[in-house]
């Protein structure tokens, strides 16, 4: 698929939690020295920024630490996270409405470039530079990848002898797949099966957010696409099978920039995606989703750390 996630966005508050002001430093992530660098206010040369996010919770909490990360630097922020799919907060940023937001290396190459082939991450990279329509930029990409998966849970995995997706071959009549409803019509989703594994299902429900968890966990389908850092795969014993011919790919999390602001925000979020990598996210999405706590802090506490 590409990335819509599927838990419930609106447990991500956008709550503004500027961080202290600290002095200068040769760290990228530090504060800025200036009263309005603290308050989240604009420096005059700083300037201002309106980050943005799809609708899922791992996508509005990164864009809470690049909000932050900016304020840091005296940037006056604006917040507009939970925006929708990859299909509509593209016409946000290409119509001026956000200016950065985060984004996942392959599935947006594959959505600029249906025919990609590249599946390392530094080749997924290089080609999605390539691939950008004028006026688009992406800045450095960070170790943290989010991949989408294809699950099973632990009975189906065992009655239906699975490991890997090839194995749903045989299964095709009894295969019902849940996924948000792009899935249907993208590359990393039903076309891509059919044309790189030859699986058809028999079924495939469009669901969004937890209910795609839930179909799964209630038997309502037999698969089901969810990310690699969902903590519902761990709390479940979902079993992600295995993708030997690389259909997903690599999926490296990356600031989408408006080409003209990409100066003014390379600094400090190069800095955050040197420090990401996948164990802090699926740690701090647990933190959001699983124990409830404010994306704001949670963003806030991961920047001081690294």
């Amino acid at each position: 698929m590409t990335r819509t996630r599927f838990l419930a966005a609106g447990l991500l508050l956008a709550a503004v939690v500027p961080l202290a002001a600290c002095g200068g430093s040769g760290d990228p992530l530090a504060p800025a020295t200036s009263a309005a660098g603290a308050t989240g206010g604009s420096t005059g040369a700083a300037g201002s920024v309106t980050v943005g996010s799809a609708d899922f919770p791992e996508a509005a909490l990164l864009g809470e630490i690049y909000a932050q990360a900016l304020e840091a630097k005296g940037m006056t922020v604006k917040r507009q996270f939970n925006i929708g799919s990859r299909e509509t907060y593209l016409k946000a940023i290409t119509g001026g409405e956000v200016d950065v937001l985060p984004e996942y290396t392959g599935s947006l190459l594959n959505y600029f470039d249906k025919n990609a082939k590249v599946t390392a991450p530094d080749e997924v990279f290089a080609e999605l530079q390539k691939a950008l329509p004028q006026g688009l930029s992406v800045l450095d990409k960070s170790a943290a990848e989010d991949k989408n998966s294809l699950v099973v849970t632990k009975d189906t995995a065992g009655q239906w002898s699975l490991k890997a997706i090839p194995d749903l071959t045989a299964h095709q009549a009894e295969l019902s797949i849940g996924a948000p409803p792009e899935f249907k019509t993208r590359q990393q989703g039903l076309v891509g099966l059919k044309s790189v594994y030859n699986i058809v299902p028999n079924e495939f429900r469009p669901l969004q957010s937890q209910a795609t968890v839930e179909a799964l966990k209630n038997g309502q389908v037999k698969a089901a696409n969810i990310f690699s850092t969902d903590p519902s795969i761990a709390a479940n014993g979902f079993v992600v099978l295995e993708d030997p011919k690389s259909l997903f790919g690599s999926d490296n999390v990356v600031p989408l920039v408006r080409t003209e602001k990409a100066d003014a925000l390379k600094e400090a979020l190069d800095a955050v995606s040197a420090k990401l990598d996948t164990p802090a996210l699926a740690d701090m999405v647990k933190q959001v989703v699983v124990d409830k706590k404010d994306a704001a802090e949670v963003a806030k506490t991961w920047l001081a750390s690294s």
